[in-house]
């Protein structure tokens, strides 16, 4: 049995209809927006109950009840706070749970007209949740400021739901497998040919795939083959240069490679003291 002293908080402690009417009035507040608030007591054993009255009356302290009958004893209330940053019992927050409350057949203390407890919510033993209103979900009822109410919703599929899911899979596994293979087999425009067994003869490209898009990387990639096979290295001197080409490499004025490259000044000026040595 818990110490007199020990406030209990635990949605356990409460019959299993205050429980049902607890989760409810949590849900349709997240609902609303309302996320911050929490449990901060259920069930208080009647010597709690006494424990509490008799504080600023016999013994030091301020009176936090007006009753020695209360029906936290019962297991049919409740009460909340809200989490920082607002005040712990920020009026204007509770208003608003009271408000929900009372949509719920839930009483809410704040409608008291003697000894107003805005945190304090109960209902009825024989409470039944009004119509229209369901548990949507699990909810999530905090017992500390630093947990937020929640409602996790689970969706469950019928046998009508799951087949026609599975038939919309179906056809789209089918349509993604008809556009790889159009894409596959797709033949190179007429006004394309040319260019296109161009640069599959030159190894630019693998020749699959002539209607499929080009990413940014494939393009590097061509480029820079293309690059290497007719800038870097490869180049072939034209007709017009041929003779004279070939006499320089004859006589040792340059080695032959890279013909159609540009030559800095410093080889410039080495060519021209080959041509200068030249006996």
């Amino acid at each position: 049995m818990a110490s007199i002293t020990t406030t209990i908080r635990d949605l356990n402690e409460l019959s299993s209809t205050a429980q049902l009417a607890c989760k409810l009035l949590f849900q349709e507040c997240y609902k609303a927006g309302i996320t911050d608030i929490f449990i901060t007591e259920t069930y208080r054993s009647q010597a709690r109950q006494d424990y509490l009255y008799a504080q600023g009356r016999t013994r030091p302290g301020q009176i936090v009840t007006w009753t020695k009958s209360s029906n936290h004893t019962s297991r049919l209330a409740w009460d909340i706070a809200v989490a920082p940053p607002k005040s712990l019992y920020d009026v204007t927050t509770l208003t608003i749970v009271g408000n929900i409350a009372k949509k719920l057949d839930i009483t809410w203390g704040g409608t008291w007209s003697n000894n107003i407890d805005l945190p304090h919510f109960e209902v009825k033993s024989n409470w039944v949740m009004p119509e229209g209103y369901k548990l949507e979900g699990d909810v999530i009822v905090p017992t500390s400021s630093q947990v937020r109410v929640q409602l996790i919703k689970k969706e469950e599929l019928t046998v009508s739901q799951y087949e026609e899911l599975k038939s919309e899979i179906e056809a789209l596994k089918k349509e993604l497998a008809n556009k790889a293979n159009s894409n596959s087999s797709a033949t190179v425009g007429s006004s394309h040919k040319e260019s296109y067994e161009w640069a599959k003869g030159l190894g630019l490209t693998d020749g699959s795939n002539p209607a499929g898009a080009l990413t940014r990387q494939q393009l590097f990639t061509v480029l820079k083959r293309y690059h290497e096979t007719f800038v870097q290295n490869n180049a072939a001197v034209s007709a017009s240069h041929k003779e004279a080409w070939d006499k320089i490499i004859s006589l040792g004025i340059t080695d032959g490679s890279n013909p159609r490259a540009l030559a800095t000044r410093e080889q410039i000026g080495t060519m021209l003291n080959r041509v200068i040595n030249i006996k």
